[in-house]
């Protein structure tokens, strides 16, 4: 199953929302979430900086993740930014794949 980096940050509503619930409520719900999808969150952190919460999550494919990234960024309460990851085995795979590319205005 395809692994996705989702790093978020909470607008101020966003953050009085946590303040209320809580963290562990929003982890709980962001769990629900991806399990509800097919999914499997392996990690989900707060943190200090631009983004408030980074999740590592495993989803069933690209379409899926984008449906979230949809759903959470249309709220309002959450500006979010997805990133597929790859294992070094794909990235190993991918080095031995034949691309027939030229550069613009080669």
């Amino acid at each position: 199953m395809p692994k996705y980096l989702v790093q978020a940050s909470y607008t101020p509503e966003g953050l009085q929302g946590v303040r209320k619930e809580g963290g562990t409520a929003r982890r709980t719900a962001t769990r629900k979430l991806i399990e509800g999808l097919g999914g499997q969150m392996e990690s989900f952190y707060f943190a200090f900086g631009t983004d408030d919460v980074i999740i590592v999550a495993d989803l069933p494919d690209n379409r899926t993740a984008a449906a979230v990234g949809l759903a959470v960024n249309a709220d309002g309460h959450i500006r979010s930014r997805t990133t597929v990851l790859i294992t070094p085995e794909e990235l190993d795979e991918a080095a031995k794949t034949s691309v027939n590319f030229h550069a613009p205005g080669t």
